[in-house]
């Protein structure tokens, strides 16, 4: 009982690519709420950066 059938193969694969676009998302979501947060704080910061 091994992953050579088509069977197998077939959920293994779904299997392995459900992961990969979990984590794929995950990502994209990491860099959104970044880029929010980069943007908040810009708006946030003075224009006089002068010391």
């Amino acid at each position: 009982m091994g992953r050579n059938n088509e069977r197998n193969i077939k959920k293994h694969n779904d299997k392995l690519h459900k992961e990969q676009d979990k984590a794929k998302k995950a990502a994209m979501a990491r860099k959104e709420k970044l880029k929010q947060i980069v943007k908040q704080f810009n708006t946030n910061k003075p224009e006089d950066t002068t010391n």
